[in-house]
């Protein structure tokens, strides 16, 4: 059996995002509040491979929780500066209650935030399922900055990178 089109553009965008959040530690995830305001919160990036799925391990008690449990649509954003890379993931957030999930995604870095460990009734994890992506990846600083510095001589637009939006 073949996959469709369709499916071979999703999986091959599923890769491309992969790949450039591979390593990234922290994400910022946007929530909507009551007020309608956004409101972006640093989220440590679990190491497990982008598979269309994004989990965090949250705070039950937080007002992040109780906007994402309100109002699900969510936008994570990653950033490689260094790297001349940025991501915006927009999805739906599910709060989720899964022992086995948990074992996995734990480390000894949230004892800082959960003091009781894995046992902590007040842990939340959080699954961000994406729908699309946008992405910017440039050549480096130097490149990009040499051709931005070559546009603004010539009066041409400068080339500074790749920038796609993808339905995941």
């Amino acid at each position: 059996m073949t996959q469709s089109t369709t499916d071979q553009t999703a999986t091959a965008a599923v890769q491309k995002i992969a790949e450039l959040i591979k390593g990234v530690k922290f994400a910022m995830l946007t929530v909507q509040t009551e007020a309608g305001h956004l409101h972006a919160h640093p989220m440590t990036t679990q190491d497990v491979e982008f598979d269309g799925d994004i989990w965090f391990i949250g705070g039950k008690d937080t007002a992040q929780v109780a906007d994402m449990r309100a109002r699900p649509q969510v936008n994570v954003s990653y950033a490689r500066p260094d790297k001349g890379v940025y991501v915006s993931v927009n999805g739906t957030a599910q709060l989720v209650d899964d022992r086995t999930k948990l074992d996995e995604l734990w480390s000894d870095f949230y004892k800082a935030y959960f003091p009781q460990g894995k046992e902590d009734p007040n842990i939340q994890l959080i699954h961000v399922s994406a729908g699309g992506a946008e992405y910017w990846e440039s050549d480096g600083k130097v490149r990009s900055l040499i051709g931005l510095a070559k546009g603004l001589i010539k009066g041409e637009q400068p080339h500074m990178g790749e920038n796609e939006t993808v339905n995941l």
